[in-house]
């Protein structure tokens, strides 16, 4: 035998033991999972891209639809009254590939529209039969409680790629989509339309803002005319965790200055999201 077949035995050999290691007892509640995907990873049986992605498959079971949705002020959506002249410009800027279609009031969720579904009514040169009731999709609606892993599995059941939020009083509280929760479990997926303004910082209300952790300082202290150091941290997920000592959890507070964040989505290595409001003077 040569000294390459030897060296791949042994490596063999390596890896079984280290897998044997790591699942002699077996795991009893999270913690213990999470523990043995620490160890998977420092002995490299799994890189770090793996181990972030399975983390993040269990922390979307805790999540709910309300911790992601697009709020309702930041929806993009098309009056069923207006002409295609008249939804063509809001499609091109706005550059979404599914729109929900709105009557009389925000509540009246008609249906979704696909931008490509009007591709053949851009072909006709005579428009004044267009009727955008005609090229609605049905609507998924999920209360703002709906847990992400169930929503999920939902999305890939039934081939649906957004869903209506509603609160408990069955108006429509914002949308999710099935990109938003994919991004809770592999991180950020960029897209050749993603405004870089809208990349860390969301305006949710006057006082209310959701806030990507690797949110620059530099570029917080620009939005909101403040004067954090950026000295020893660069983004302001750093910034929160000194604030607390501690890798926080989700729902934890911290309060800075006249800011008071809160954590949104965390792992046990980084913090991901937050939602921020400023304090009154």
């Amino acid at each position: 035998m040569n000294d390459d077949a030897t060296g791949n035995d042994n490596d063999e050999r390596s890896w079984l033991e280290k897998l044997g290691q790591l699942f002699s007892s077996e795991p009893h509640n999270r913690r213990d999972l999470l523990d043995i995907l620490e160890v998977a990873a420092e002995n490299e049986v799994i890189d770090e891209d793996a181990r972030s992605i399975m983390e993040g498959a269990m922390q979307v079971a805790d999540m709910q639809a309300r911790d992601i949705m697009i709020p309702r002020a930041q929806m993009v959506v098309i009056k069923a009254e207006c002409s295609l002249e008249e939804i063509l410009p809001q499609i091109t800027r706005s550059a979404h590939s599914r729109y929900p279609v709105v009557g009389e009031n925000p509540d009246d969720i008609l249906g979704i529209l696909l931008a490509k579904d009007l591709l053949p009514q851009i072909l006709h040169t005579d428009h004044s039969d267009f009727k955008i009731e005609s090229l609605l999709r049905p609507t998924v609606v999920v209360p703002e409680s709906k847990r992400l892993n169930v929503l999920l599995r939902e999305f890939r059941e039934n081939r649906n790629h957004m869903a209506i939020v509603i609160d408990e009083y069955g108006g429509v509280a914002g949308l999710v989509t099935i990109e938003d929760v994919l991004e809770e479990i592999v991180g950020e997926i960029e897209d050749e339309t993603d405004a870089e303004a809208d990349r860390f910082i969301r305006r949710i209300s006057d006082q209310d803002f959701f806030i990507k952790a690797l949110t620059p300082i530099d570029e917080f202290n620009e939005y909101f005319s403040t004067e954090f150091s950026d000295e020893e941290f660069d983004t302001i997920g750093g910034l929160v965790m000194q604030a607390l000592g501690h890798m926080p959890t989700r729902n934890e507070v911290a309060t800075i200055d006249r800011f008071e964040f809160k954590v949104i989505n965390a792992d046990q290595r980084k913090i991901h999201s937050l939602r921020m409001r400023p304090l009154e003077d």
